[in-house]
């Protein structure tokens, strides 16, 4: 179709979940309550690491990080989702919407990343103990997070501008509740090949190659740990890890059914709901998890000072 019988669009209407009726209050304030206790719990731990003495491990360094990715990821979401339940759909500019899709990957990014320095932190930990402050050094460990920022910063820096770079006609909805990839280039009038063989290539240095990383940390770790004589030295071992790893299960997990699943195969609907595990159930599960399963957190929040 030629361009010039097609209009340009400047705004997106995102659609959200419809038909709620009479749930729309309830399902509100669900969203709301749970992007609250996101908000003080990701502060909490960094209030938490950055005033406690005792968590000036590496480990909880690296936890910080991760708070403030997840804050980032809940706030770049979740005040939109809340305006898409109450007012049945919300419209933004074209420009804030790639702004969304910029951050969301940039988090998704981050977060890959850090799961993965993460996993190497307990596998130096476990198996390279004598080690273990010489390697990961507080020195180190900023070095590595300003590396994961700066990549991340800029891997999506060049999807969001290819991305900027097309052109969107006539039709404006997007049936979801954020900006999302597929469901934007889906509306593009422009020929999207090029922006999603670059996003596919990309992902493999930003997010499997992590993932690979984390597989082969683990192995490492499951093979120390088998070594262990004793099942009071095996179940100390597992438990500095235990949390890390549940958190990995089900980022990656939830990543997984999302983008590896073929478009055709899941409907919109169950897309969201799997869009809602990463975009506003992780950054709420995380804190709680490291504080279920860490004494030294449960310890700071009776002593923070100290």
């Amino acid at each position: 179709m030629s361009m010039k019988n097609q209009t340009l669009i400047s705004e997106i209407f995102l659609s959200g979940f419809q038909n709620l009726h009479n749930f729309k209050i309830p399902v509100f304030t669900v969203f709301l309550l749970i992007y609250i206790m996101t908000v003080w719990e990701n502060v909490l731990i960094i209030m938490l690491v950055s005033l406690s003495r005792n968590l000036q491990s590496p480990m909880y360094f690296f936890l910080r990080q991760l708070s403030l990715c997840d804050l980032l990821e809940s706030s770049n979401t979740a005040p939109v989702l809340l305006k898409t339940i109450i007012s049945d759909g919300v419209t933004m500019p074209l420009v804030g919407c790639i702004t969304q899709l910029y951050f969301t990957a940039y988090s998704v990014t981050f977060q890959s990343f850090l799961l993965a320095v993460m996993s190497y932190d307990r596998y130096v930990a476990i198996c390279n103990p004598l080690r273990y402050s010489s390697i990961m050094s507080h020195r180190v460990c900023i070095e590595i997070i300003l590396m994961s920022w700066i990549i991340s910063i800029c891997s999506t820096l060049v999807t969001s501008s290819l991305i900027g770079t097309l052109q969107f006609c006539n039709q404006k909805n997007i049936n979801h509740f954020f900006c999302d990839l597929d469901p934007l280039l889906e509306l593009s009038c422009s020929d999207t090949f090029f922006a999603k063989t670059e996003a596919t290539l990309m992902s493999i240095p930003v997010v499997v190659s992590p993932f690979i990383l984390i597989c082969v940390s683990y192995m490492c770790i499951a093979h120390a740990i088998l070594k262990i004589v004793s099942n009071t030295g095996r179940q100390k071992a597992f438990s500095t890890c235990s949390s890390h790893l549940a958190v990995v299960s089900i980022y990656y997990g939830t990543l997984i059914s999302i983008y590896l699943t073929p478009s055709k195969n899941q409907s919109q609907n169950r897309s969201k709901v799997l869009s809602l595990m990463y975009t506003v159930g992780i950054p709420f599960i995380n804190p709680v998890i490291y504080s279920l399963r860490s004494t030294d957190i449960k310890k700071a929040l009776k002593m923070p000072y100290k």
